[in-house]
């Protein structure tokens, strides 16, 4: 084996190698643009929203007893 021959052999790995590349970036640009169509169906396909319901409930308070007991403080000095 020569050295010319094995430079032929190695210029046929990157063309094999460029073309496995560009196969798989097309691959993947075809899947992108699936998917974008995907969320778009489904974007389109979403139920649409009811009409805004507002309640309005006036709270009532409830019944409170009276204090058992009533305590005073008385501070006669202040903190710094």
């Amino acid at each position: 084996m020569t050295l010319l021959e094995r430079g032929g052999r190695r210029a046929t790995r990157p063309r094999r190698a460029r073309f496995v590349r560009v196969l798989l970036l097309a691959a993947a640009l075809v899947l992108a643009f699936l998917l974008g169509i995907a969320v778009s169906r489904t974007l389109d396909e979403r139920p649409a929203p009811g009409p805004a319901v507002t309640e309005v409930r006036t709270l009532t308070p409830l019944a409170q007893q009276p204090p058992t007991r009533t305590v005073t403080v008385t501070v006669t000095e202040t903190a710094p």
